[in-house]
């Protein structure tokens, strides 16, 4: 039987698996005066500490063909997970590894998938995969199969700054102005398209919270599993599973500390949320 391989980019917040093959194709944030690498070596809190003062512009950039070929190894069969080509060209830079890849090696298969989304929307679907594997069920059937439960996830969001999305481009100056203004926070969602989608101005992180489970419920959660990513805000995380299993006392809702890119995007206070529809 062959084995699979699971491959992200970092946007999905893993480092390593211990029960199947896993490798991560590293993100980087690129300013003027620093590069970060985001791979095992990022000073996560240290990158934090350096956005808290640079006031320059910055990018984010996806892995390079070379990079997604390096997490590739030698495996036989593959599967590769991206941030949304909403707003990165992860996706079509791994679909190019992929084509070399199997070009190179005729006996080899790689299956990429967009995820539309970013953060704890990708580690669910690596939870996943990471059963299915697990199970022994075939490659084909698995691909297959990840295609089909990534349609039932989303993705929503509380931000308190969306400076680092208007210098990217990815909001505009005027809602990013909004944001953090006598305790206004974004709450939002990945839309179908990949892109991000503030929803609601909310005024204070309670009545955001609040808002943000609403809006999972309104778009069908029903106690399915749920992932919630922050951005040094471990007590909304906490609070947020609170408030999910007020309503389902049988969710699970596992709490994970965003890393490099996520951490950028979300910045200080963010939270992204992960979760099944039913």
């Amino acid at each position: 039987m062959n084995q699979i391989k699971i491959v992200t980019d970092s946007s999905a917040d893993l480092l390593s698996l211990s029960r199947v093959p896993y490798a991560v194709a590293p993100m980087k944030i690129i300013t003027a005066a620093r590069e970060f690498v985001d791979d095992a070596t990022l000073n996560v809190p240290e990158q934090l500490a350096f956005f808290e003062t640079y006031k320059g512009q910055s990018k984010s950039s996806c892995p390079n063909v070379s990079d997604w070929l390096e997490a590739f190894g030698d495996a036989e069969r593959i599967i590769c997970i991206t941030i949304t080509s909403g707003l990165s060209g992860s996706y079509n830079s791994a679909c190019m590894a992929k084509e070399i890849y199997e070009a190179d090696l005729a006996d080899r298969r790689v299956f990429v998938l967009d995820s539309l989304s970013a953060g704890p929307e990708l580690t669910l679907l690596v939870d996943q995969l990471e059963t299915w594997i697990l199970e022994g069920r075939p490659y084909e059937e698995i691909c297959a199969r990840l295609t089909a439960y990534a349609d039932r996830l989303e993705l929503c969001f509380m931000l308190k700054s969306l400076r680092n999305f208007a210098n990217n481009g990815r909001v505009s100056p005027a809602v990013a102005r909004i944001t953090g203004l006598l305790g206004i926070c974004i709450v939002g969602r990945a839309s179908d398209e990949g892109t991000l989608e503030p929803t609601h101005k909310c005024r204070g992180e309670s009545r955001a919270l609040e808002t943000l489970v609403e809006d999972m419920i309104a778009k069908g959660y029903a106690g399915g599993r749920v992932r919630v990513g922050h951005c040094r805000n471990e007590a909304a995380a906490l609070k947020l599973r609170e408030l999910i299993t007020a309503r389902y006392e049988n969710a699970t809702v596992f709490i994970h500390e965003l890393r490099g890119l996520c951490s950028f995007y979300a910045e200080d206070g963010g939270v992204l949320v992960g979760f099944e529809k039913s």
